[in-house]
């Protein structure tokens, strides 16, 4: 693996998850305060890490009657004069400003987004332009910051490789955003699942906890972590850049293979959904035992037989921590991580990849952005951390 590559994202193996999955997970204290950072990333979830927000009443009265109406194909089409498209407006400027949706809304939300993802294929077709992104993990300042620097959405496609919950602050207010982007803006915006968009790493890292505070159950929880079920695993720009969160697996030789996938599942334990969300590149040859217990590691070997029998330019995927936000492995596997500061202390950039019309790449990196409230001081890890 790349010197660059810091895998400090290594989740809990895949054989504790099982044993963390009962009773302790959601048992786990809600009154841990943010002091609580200097505990180590990956044997603490981020209880600590998040804000609490107060729901408020809906105030605009026909925002609850647009709730109660059925979605329909024509919802969908989201011209500029349907209801839904107005609804989606709505969020879309509450959310923005670091509010968190009704219980109900997040509902409504959900069935809408189910109805556009499910149309999506296991291997999305993406066209050209696009600005291609890697993980998040619940770091919503940094994530408008993303915007300010990509382009406005929908003037500018994006593609999102992943991981959008756990670790940071505000992972409810993160993911809204995203699927509400998705579902007013279909063509414009593709998300992809990460490792993390699962029930059960969610009820380790932090998102079941934030949640729990920020709604008083676990309803919200549910509804997304079901909705991450119809995510699309894998993305093909243009045919020539195969772009997914993990890596590769020694159990899929030909892209078609994923098409024939299910998918509307909780990530498996092992197989080949599991590998593309979990795998690595690595600088040793051939398949190795993961770290992370579960996927696999891969050498160039493997990448550029991958590439060569899928015709395809290069790979781009996210899932682990880079800290120029971008590094290139076995040169044609670029990883992108557009999380900055991750974890609000270990001081890395974030990466976006701007890809035009001709193929040409563009890299923009960039600082975390200052949260309200919090003094502009730069946290760098200390060398033994990493």
């Amino acid at each position: 693996m790349s010197t660059s590559v810091m895998s400090i994202d290594k989740d809990v193996q895949m054989q504790d998850i099982s044993a963390s999955n009962g009773s302790n997970s959601l048992q786990r204290s809600q009154s841990h305060e943010e002091d609580n950072l200097d505990l180590m990333i990956d044997n603490e979830t981020s209880n600590s890490l998040n804000s609490l927000h107060i729901l408020k009443d809906n105030e605009n009265p026909n925002d609850a009657s647009l709730l109660q109406q059925p979605i329909t194909g024509k919802d969908l089409l989201f011209d500029h004069k349907s209801p839904s498209s107005s609804l989606l407006d709505r969020w879309i400027e509450k959310v923005a400003k670091c509010e968190v949706l009704s219980e109900e809304e997040v509902e409504k939300l959900c069935d809408m987004a189910r109805e556009v993802l499910n149309k999506e294929d296991n291997v999305q077709q993406v066209s050209l332009p696009v600005t291609i992104c890697g993980d998040v993990h619940g770091q919503f300042h940094d994530l408008m910051e993303l915007f300010k620097i990509g382009g406005p959405c929908p003037d500018n496609n994006y593609l999102f490789m992943g991981d959008y919950v756990d670790r940071g602050y505000y992972s409810v207010e993160t993911v809204t955003f995203l699927v509400c982007m998705k579902v007013r803006y279909p063509d414009r915006i593709t998300i992809l699942r990460g490792n993390h968009e699962s029930r059960q790493i969610t009820q380790v890292y932090g998102f079941y906890d934030e949640c729990l505070r920020k709604y008083g159950s676990a309803n919200v929880w549910r509804l997304f972590t079901d909705l991450f079920d119809s995510f699309p695993i894998t993305a093909l720009v243009e045919n020539k850049i195969f772009c997914l969160h993990g890596g590769l697996s020694p159990m899929i030789e030909n892209i078609d293979q994923i098409r024939d996938l299910n998918r509307n599942q909780e990530v498996p334990h092992e197989g080949p959904m599991c590998d593309l969300l979990w795998s690595d590149p690595d600088d040793r040859g051939g398949w190795g035992i993961s770290p992370r217990g579960a996927g696999f590691t891969f050498g160039q070997d493997i990448s550029e037989q991958f590439n060569h029998t899928n015709d395809l330019d290069f790979i781009a995927r996210a899932h682990q921590l880079v800290m120029e936000g971008f590094s290139w492995s076995h040169t044609s596997v670029v990883t992108i991580f557009s999380a900055p500061n991750y974890c609000y202390r270990c001081g890395n950039m974030s990466a976006l990849m701007q890809v035009d019309e001709s193929f040409n790449k563009k890299f923009l990196q960039f600082d975390a952005a200052v949260r309200p409230g919090e003094p502009t001081v730069t946290r760098k890890t200390p060398d033994y951390f990493l």
